[in-house]
């Protein structure tokens, strides 16, 4: 049953399949962290705010739904992602009864900001909802290259398309709600105007420290080193979300430390891992480099795949107590969308049988970190049409051709070696 029929299927929903085509039409209009900056700052306008999301929220909530119509049927037909459709058909309809709403009330204003904080409550479990949703896909009818490769896209897509809604709503509500956030009063919403990357970095250290500790009764200790190329000797500071880059570093920290402890159990002392901060005229780059053993280059892209993580601890684990080592397996994939969110990039390169070095790319400018947003047009389409074909590369074969009268054994390959 496609996703559409399932909305029909439900009388209080009977409308949205009209409203996602509506706004579908519309491509979301991406917006810089100056733009966020300036328009969070002492000139900021509740109304004007209003006026904006109330027809850029539905637009890119309606541009992803869109592609969660060409899921396979049977992914649309688990009950976790059931589940998920109707949290979006909700919050869209939600979004919708302010289009004609008189901006200039102060009611309508208190009501929308409430709104937005209920949508966004309701969608705080989309992560491991959708997870578990591909679980239950895999587990019953396993999966073949298309669908691996048709998820994927999707999934980076869809999980892009959360990043950008909430950050738009938090933007909201955090500058509106009428309090600042003591413990950070120069904050524009989310957003560091000063960013102090080596802090964000030390936070994430210490938090990840403090959960290998709790599992393996050690940790590596950090060596980290910033070079400031635009300011020898001062501190980096960049505008930027620092609950973004420390959801990065906590990831990284996380498998570095995992990695070089399980690598190095029976040693006396574990080698540290070593951050390298640098800031240029375009990039700021942070490089964090373990001696954990690294992996093959074969396993690199997979451990970017929604499709080749291991099984995932249940939906309804309090993780507010003890978050794991290890749980969905989305950790890196979602990094990687938070780096790219503003133009940015997070990759991996690795040393099988010494360790690996995990590099994040960030926009030094501002007015440069624009958001990338997914929009649903016949280019995406194609992604969901498309097929595997047949390589244009020769591939190797694990067993030797048979070559008929012209195979030797080895015993004749020796004995006839002179004549090679």
């Amino acid at each position: 049953m496609r996703f559409a029929q399932f909305l029909l299927k439900n009388g209080s929903l009977a409308g949205i399949p009209k409203q996602v085509e509506r706004f579908s039409k519309f491509s979301p209009s991406p917006l810089s962290m100056k733009q966020f900056i300036d328009f969070g700052s002492a000139n900021a306008c509740e109304k004007t705010s209003f006026v904006f999301l109330r027809q850029e929220l539905p637009v890119r909530l309606a541009n992803i739904m869109k592609e969660i119509d060409y899921l396979p049927d049977k992914l649309l037909g688990t009950p976790s992602v059931k589940l998920l459709t109707s949290w979006y058909s909700q919050s869209l309809m939600e979004l919708v009864d302010f289009l004609e709403k008189d901006p200039d009330d102060k009611d309508v204003l208190k009501n929308f900001t409430q709104t937005l904080v209920n949508i966004r409550n309701r969608h705080n479990n989309v992560v491991p909802t959708m997870a578990q949703g591909v679980l239950e896909f895999k587990e019953a009818f396993g999966v073949d290259p298309v669908t691996n490769q048709n998820v994927q896209y999707f999934l980076d897509r869809f999980y892009m398309s959360r990043i950008s809604t909430r950050m738009l709503m938090n933007q909201h509500t955090l500058i509106f709600d009428g309090s600042v956030n003591p413990a950070h009063p120069k904050h524009i919403g989310s957003i560091d105007p000063s960013c102090d990357v080596v802090e964000v970095v030390k936070d994430a250290y210490e938090t990840s420290k403090m959960l290998c500790e709790q599992y393996y009764l050690t940790s590596p200790d950090m060596e980290i080193k910033e070079v400031n190329s635009k300011s020898p000797g001062q501190p980096i500071h960049i505008v930027y979300v620092p609950s973004h880059l420390y959801h990065m570093l906590f990831e990284l920290f996380k498998n570095a430390m995992r990695a070089t402890v399980e690598t190095h159990e029976t040693s006396p002392s574990l080698p540290p891992i070593k951050v390298r901060v640098s800031l240029g005229i375009e990039d700021l780059t942070i490089k964090m480099s373990d001696k954990g053993g690294g992996v093959p280059l074969r396993k690199i892209e997979r451990l970017f795949s929604y499709m080749y993580t291991t099984a995932p601890s249940p939906v309804h684990v309090d993780m507010s107590r003890n978050a794991p080592l290890a749980g969905f397996g989305y950790g890196l994939p979602i990094s990687r969308l938070y780096a790219k969110y503003f133009q940015g990039d997070l990759q991996l390169y690795s040393m099988e049988g010494y360790g690996t070095s995990a590099v994040i790319y960030l926009k030094a400018l501002s007015s440069e970190s624009v958001e990338r947003l997914p929009v649903f047009n016949k280019s995406a389409l194609r992604h969901y049409q498309s097929t595997i074909e047949a390589d244009d590369w020769c591939m190797p074969s694990k067993e030797p051709k048979k070559l008929g009268k012209y195979e030797r054994t080895q015993g004749e390959m020796v004995k006839h070696k002179n004549t090679f």
